[in-house]
């Protein structure tokens, strides 16, 4: 799977990834794989003749997980918005508040260099996508008050 990907992930971050998971995770933080696009994925497995985890992996599609409406994160896309329009600069801290990594920042700086809203926006989204159905909107308040953002906390909390 490793040497399938090396037109999709950088020669160095490539020779890095030492498990499946770590594979996994760069493909996903890169959107070539995502819960609803799992093309690149299913064309993997059928190139290393692995017909068994393409019917797997179409089956748990048909089922319904993978578009499963309750998985997304919609309650938490207007404090999403509010948020990326009245933080700036300071958004890193704001992350760190919420236990992003700074790993996680930089990839997320790297993918989208020149636009700050994007890569506030990401990585709210990534800290969603982590936090799972543990991700608050009373987590992104505290986190604002903490980062002295209290008046961007009031607008979240309206």
């Amino acid at each position: 799977l490793k040497f399938l990907c090396c037109n999709k992930i950088g020669k160095r971050k490539l020779e890095s990834v030492r498990s499946g998971g770590e594979l996994f995770t760069i493909l996903l933080e890169q959107q070539d794989i995502a819960k609803d696009n799992v093309v690149f994925l299913e064309k993997m497995l059928k190139s290393i003749k692995r017909e068994d985890l393409v019917s797997q992996l179409k089956q748990f599609v048909e089922e319904g997980e993978v578009n499963d409406p309750d998985d997304q994160p919609d309650m938490h896309e207007k404090p999403i918005e509010v948020i990326s329009n009245n933080v700036g600069r300071n958004w890193k801290m704001l992350m760190r508040k919420l236990d992003l990594s700074e790993v996680q920042m930089d990839r997320i700086v790297e993918a989208y260099p020149r636009d700050l809203r994007e890569q506030l926006v990401q990585s709210l989204r990534e800290w969603q996508r982590c936090r799972g159905r543990d991700a608050k909107v009373t987590d992104l308040i505290r986190a604002l008050r903490g980062c002295e953002m209290n008046l961007v906390a009031d607008k979240v909390e309206q």
